[in-house]
């Protein structure tokens, strides 16, 4: 790992110049144990600078670790960041004014958490958000896919829903206990994916599109979709809920014979989206990685790549494709750690790997 305490330059425009940027970065500051300033934040996008998602991620971090944050609101674009790596609240509350995702504020935090080893539970209570939203991982996935895999390893994370959060209004109540690891996590090696003998799935509904028997239409075209193509066996539940604002949203995930745990993502309902396409779509995603033999997803490998570059053993993986949104995850962490990563690429799929961290 990097020993220099020097301030860490970053420019918030480089790769994909997106939010995640930031979120990675602040995370990776703690987990290196390396003071950041970040500057050019979201410079590319139409409303430049910090959003209140990601003010309030920002925040949250800080207040976790007792790190020390620079002043900033929505518009700021540059940001500086003191970590602090000797303590951790135990309880921490959160309130989410808007819909912004739980899943990708927790990120940070999640990250965070692996450089600590006390307190052995770290409580953190979130009023409002979204549960379930586009271009983020959904609660149900991180439940049943992303901190399924980090238990494998030794990293315990667990989410209670308490009630749903749909844009725009949000408005979920969730809970989040974080365990940090109290011995060194196991190497990562997904790179087979063995037999699959069942597709599960969870889908959620407001009562509002209930009349219109939505979750039953999505899950009869997700299940005949898999039927067709795979002829495996599923079992696909779905819930209707009370939320502030009207929507629908689903992940399918199987469990393989190697460890594995293959998923379709989450998938969002829209309003020009029949439900019978919502299924398909969700059916399609998870039987593209399954007749690849694909065993780690692309959302699930940008959920990785931190914890393959802080893990001292080696750690490979099998994705379908490097996206642009993995390969600047790998480049940013290059600039905390001189970790170094590999890809080999093959005809339908590539296999990334973080060598032995040298002593």
């Amino acid at each position: 790992m990097n020993d220099e305490k020097e301030i860490l330059e970053i420019d918030g425009s480089f790769g994909e110049g997106g939010g995640s940027i930031l979120r990675l970065s602040a995370g990776f500051s703690i987990l290196f144990n390396l003071p950041i300033k970040v500057f050019n934040i979201r410079a590319n996008r139409s409303k430049p600078g910090l959003r209140l998602q990601h003010v309030l991620g920002l925040k949250t971090l800080a207040k976790l670790t007792n790190s020390k944050l620079s002043e900033c609101s929505v518009g700021t674009e540059e940001i500086t960041f003191q970590p602090n790596t000797k303590k951790l609240k135990q309880q921490i509350n959160v309130d989410i004014r808007t819909a912004a995702s739980i899943g990708l504020l927790l990120q940070p935090l999640q990250i965070a958490c692996m450089n600590f080893t006390k307190p052995s539970q770290v409580n953190i209570h979130l009023n409002g958000g979204g549960t379930l939203g586009k271009w983020a991982p959904g609660l149900h996935y991180l439940k049943n896919v992303t901190y399924q895999i980090y238990g494998n390893l030794g990293y315990n994370i667990e989410i209670d829903i308490e009630k749903y959060g749909f844009y725009p209004k949000g408005g979920a109540k969730t809970r989040c206990i974080i365990h940090p690891p109290q011995d060194q996590m196991k190497p990562i090696n997904l790179t087979e994916l063995g037999e699959i003998k069942l597709i599960q799935g969870r889908i959620i509904s407001t009562k509002t599109l209930s009349n219109a028997n939505v979750a039953e239409r999505i899950k009869n075209s997700a299940e005949s979709t898999i039927r067709k193509e795979l002829g495996i066996d599923t079992n696909i539940i779905y819930d209707y809920v009370n939320a502030y604002s009207t929507g629908v949203g689903l992940s399918l995930w199987a469990h393989s014979s190697t460890g594995a745990i293959i998923s379709s993502g989450t998938i969002i309902g829209e309003k020009q989206v029949s439900s019978e396409d919502v299924g398909k779509m969700a059916a399609n995603k998870i039987v593209n990685y399954i007749n690849n033999e694909i065993p780690v997803d692309e959302y699930l490998s940008d959920q990785l790549i931190p914890l393959m570059a802080f893990i001292p053993e080696s750690s490979k993986i099998k994705v379908l494709e490097i996206t642009s949104h993995t390969k600047t995850n790998m480049e940013l962490l290059k600039q905390f750690t001189k970790r170094e990563y590999r890809i080999h690429k093959k005809n339908n799929f590539s296999i990334i790997v973080y060598e032995r961290m040298n002593e």
